[in-house]
């Protein structure tokens, strides 16, 4: 497990609010080791796509999930990194030209702030807010590159920076929730990037790798190359597309049929059988009909091949399909699905696993190998290594500048931390 310089007793709680379900992930630093006190979680419909329609809904359900994780720890609750994603967020890369003011010093730290603050001012949206911005490259008089220019001489900075944005009414939205659970934000996060710190290792981003994090209703990307994020963002198609494809299929119910993908399905088409599935044998089932498991996998290959084929389109963009030697590092819920290796290896030409949550953290605590688990244990990881009261934990701030949020601790209405890959 990795030590961290922080004191003990230090503790870190990650909350995702998803689409099926909220979990709570908290955990202390103990002898320079994270170890994870406990694993909350409750049922959530809340959500559609990523994105909250029901706030009452979604509220109820944090409370739960608070509770849940209270009970088991003891702790109480009261500051967490959160995760934003949701159909809808921008990715976009944006350059900007600075005058390097530090002159025989070299590049200075407020240097590289400028090119980044004025990469920031992109043509998003009027509606969106930027919660992240990632170097790619830096330019010194339109001839020497580094990615990083700290102390290079210069007359002339030039920033390349990737930059993600989210619709301000789902930043809102997400903030007055997390405010009415009386909780202080350490930082919004956007999710997949919180699910690759908890299950990507240096040597896998170093290489070149795409994490594929497959929540219930959409799918949402990270691609690292070099130790650097080159591209994330969200794909409007999750596991629960796959239950409502059996469920209409079979012509059962969505609980049943959730059973049926769970229990018996194997994504896999080279292990489709003629077994045969009685609707009558499952536990809760009131159903009738019998199918044979090949009609399912068959029913869940072109649902799967549809989202792989989206991944690939997104791959293609940045010129990296079928290119990351590293390959697809599946997590999220959707990773759970038995065959999904051999889909992802067959459908995006790369090599696949399922991705866990890393051996940096232990603890006697249920769910830490479960992948549907993995951004709120990165959410925590954040949490526990910068603390509610720490600098930014890098060179780059997230300002939610057209969000209110009353009642947040001060610091939390001025710098939110940035998420570093």
């Amino acid at each position: 497990m990795a030590r961290f310089g922080r004191g003990n007793d230090q503790i870190g709680i990650g909350i995702d609010i998803g689409t099926s379900k909220v979990a709570v992930t908290i955990g202390q630093i103990r002898e320079g080791l994270i170890s994870v006190l406990a694993i909350g979680s409750a049922p959530n419909s809340g959500l559609r796509r990523g994105v909250i329609i029901d706030s009452d809904e979604v509220v109820s359900s944090l409370s739960a999930a608070l509770e849940d994780a209270h009970r088991k720890s003891g702790i109480a609750i009261d500051h967490a990194m959160v995760s934003v994603s949701g159909v809808g967020t921008k990715t976009l890369d944006s350059k900007s030209i600075v005058a390097i003011t530090s002159g025989d010093e070299g590049i200075s730290a407020a240097d590289i702030d400028n090119v980044t603050e004025s990469a920031r001012a992109v043509a998003l949206p009027p509606n969106y807010e930027i919660i992240h911005s990632f170097p790619i490259i830096y330019t010194i008089d339109n001839q020497e590159q580094s990615k990083d220019p700290l102390g290079m001489k210069g007359t002339r900075l030039e920033g390349e920076i990737l930059v993600v944005g989210v619709p301000t009414a789902n930043v809102n939205s997400l903030v007055r929730i997390i405010n009415q659970a009386d909780i202080a934000l350490d930082g919004l996060i956007f999710a997949p990037l919180a699910s690759a710190r908890a299950v990507l290792n240096k040597k896998q981003k170093e290489q070149g790798v795409i994490l594929l994090d497959i929540g219930a209703g959409t799918t949402s990307y990270a691609v690292f190359e070099e130790g650097d994020l080159i591209d994330t963002n969200v794909l409007p198609i999750g596991s629960s597309h796959i239950t409502n494809d059996i469920a209409i299929g079979l012509k059962t119910t969505l609980e049943i049929a959730e059973r049926v993908k769970t229990q018996y399905v194997d994504a896999n088409p080279e292990s489709a059988s003629d077994k045969i599935i009685d609707l009558s044998k499952i536990e809760g089932s009131k159903e009738e009909g019998k199918f044979p498991s090949s009609e399912i996998t068959t029913i869940v290959d072109a649902r799967l091949k549809e989202l792989f084929a989206m991944v690939r389109k997104e791959l293609k963009k940045i010129k990296r399909d079928a290119m990351l030697p590293a390959g697809a590092v599946i997590t999220g819920g959707g990773a759970k699905l038995k065959g999904i290796v051999s889909q992802a290896k067959e459908n995006l030409e790369l090599p696949a696993q399922v991705g866990t949550p890393s051996l940096e953290v232990g603890g006697a605590v249920d769910k830490l190998d479960d992948p549907s688990y993995s951004t709120s244990i990165g959410l925590m990881l954040q949490s526990v290594e910068y603390g509610p009261q720490e600098g930014t934990g890098g060179r780059f701030r997230i300002k939610i500048k057209n969000v209110k949020m009353e009642g947040l601790a001060n610091k939390a209405k001025n710098i939110l931390r940035q998420f570093l890959p």
